[in-house]
């Protein structure tokens, strides 16, 4: 059986009732909570703010994996950092340098990851997979729930095995976007380690029992 990780996203849950929901989470087999925080600048869309983070983190019990989709995250880890996240992910394609944004997480004494949009290759992980502890890659164009996942992410995800194994790190492979039952088994097969999931999750009647049927695939 596979021990791998389930994060459901906190984008998709009920706002109106998010003690409730957090709650759910925290009664459920989820391993984290993800969090998708966004500046209506890199992606089209705006989510929760510093204190949303805080809230939800008054209530959770289980680690915040905070996926920034900013610009200039420089600027803002600290503050998400004493919000409550307990991860800190930023994107690839808007650090102009990198390893400094890794090094300045890693000295908040929280988990680093990098994030990659689907049409970033894996080369640009080969300089800092050794120092990284996630690599979040996304299976859809962030920015929106609810889109269909993209069918060259297991072949991504293979590639990113293989370089974490070539360069003998310890990073853990997140997939995001698009995650459901009939991908989730491949997804684990070719190396992913963590399964965000939040329209899946949230839009069913029964989410704690999405979170199990993920956690035993």
């Amino acid at each position: 059986m596979s021990n791998h990780l389930v994060a459901p996203s906190i984008l998709a849950a009920d706002f109106a009732n998010l003690e409730r929901e957090v709650k759910m989470i925290n009664d459920s087999e989820a391993d984290w909570i993800h969090v998708d925080v966004m500046d209506g600048v890199f992606v089209p869309n705006f989510s929760l703010g510093i204190p949303v983070v805080q809230a939800i983190k008054r209530h959770a019990r289980k680690p915040l994996d905070v996926h920034l989709m900013i610009i200039n995250p420089e600027q803002h880890v600290e503050a998400f950092r004493k919000a409550g996240a307990d991860h800190l992910i930023v994107h690839v394609e808007v650090c102009n340098h990198l390893q400094r944004n890794i090094q300045q997480i890693k000295s908040l004494n929280c988990k680093a990851g990098v994030a990659l949009n689907p049409h970033t290759p894996v080369v640009s992980l080969e300089n800092i997979i050794g120092e990284v502890d996630l690599v979040c890659v996304m299976a859809v164009n962030p920015g929106f729930g609810g889109q269909k996942f993209l069918e060259h992410t297991f072949q991504k995800v293979d590639q990113i095995k293989n370089l974490i194994i070539q360069k003998g790190s310890q990073a853990k492979i997140e997939i995001d976007g698009g995650v459901n039952m009939q991908n989730s088994k491949k997804l684990l097969e070719v190396g992913a380690d963590v399964l965000i999931a939040g329209n899946f999750v949230f839009g069913d009647r029964n989410p704690r029992g999405i979170i199990q049927q993920l956690k035993n695939v």
